[in-house]
């Protein structure tokens, strides 16, 4: 990502200091606001990576900024046998807990704070990784799509779900309008945090989608990397390999 873009413009602290902070704050009405913010599309896109998990039958699967633990509780799907919530916010952590709780998923579930760029996982470990919405949070992609190469099985499944952005008219100027305009207002207006959603939207503008992000995913060594757009391209899903 050429532009560094922070929740808080704050250069006396890293952006990882930032993101936590910011989810902390908004990790209340964060799943609310996602739903409203995607029109529940976003369920669909989970969905979609679930299924492609599950058909490499893992037996333990690490879910990175796993935020409030949705993907993590959808992976269970999948019949792993261990799953892992990795993610530098408590707050996000605490929300995600109470949920696996509800659905009686403890014993499959665990929620992790840690950092993305210092997995405390021993490499070749994990049959299968993922993260949704949160390789843009990275203070540096690079060394942590390291990482997670890193504690990936030769072998294992790599799948990313992120934003991207529309290059078809006019997909690309609705998307425009509506995460310059309309996506930081519905923050304003839910949310604490002024400058959360404008923040989700400026990282979504700034980061390397599409071609760009397959690059660098085969620059750090993975493999058999396919890109699929999702719902007129204001999200991809990406597969790949060790």
């Amino acid at each position: 990502m050429s532009q560094k873009i922070t929740p808080y413009k704050d250069t006396s602290r890293s952006k990882k200091e930032q993101v936590a902070e910011m989810f902390d704050t908004i990790s209340g009405k964060y799943d609310g606001l996602n739903r409203v913010i995607s029109f529940g599309i976003d369920i669909k896109w989970r969905k979609k990576v679930v299924k492609l998990v599950g058909k490499t039958n893992p037996k333990n699967i690490l879910d990175v900024a796993t935020g409030t633990g949705d993907l993590a509780i959808n992976l269970s799907k999948t019949g792993a046998r261990e799953i892992i919530g990795l993610d530098i916010s408590a707050g996000m952590l605490k929300v995600g807990e109470e949920k696996i709780k509800a659905k009686k998923l403890e014993s499959i579930i665990s929620m992790v704070k840690a950092d993305s760029e210092n997995l405390p996982y021993e490499e070749n470990y994990f049959d299968a990784i993922t993260v949704a919405f949160g390789v843009r949070n990275f203070e540096n992609l690079e060394k942590g799509l390291s990482e997670i190469f890193r504690v990936l099985k030769p072998g294992g499944i790599f799948i990313v779900l992120e934003t991207s952005i529309p290059t078809k008219t006019p997909f690309k100027q609705g998307y425009k309008f509506y995460s310059t305009k309309i996506l930081p207002l519905i923050g304003r207006i839910f949310s604490k945090d002024k400058s959360a959603y404008s923040y989700l939207s400026e990282s979504a503008a700034a980061f390397p989608y599409g071609e760009a992000f397959n690059n660098i995913l085969k620059k750090i060594g993975f493999i058999a990397i396919e890109d699929k757009p999702q719902t007129f391209g204001v999200a991809t899903i990406y597969k790949c390999t060790k």
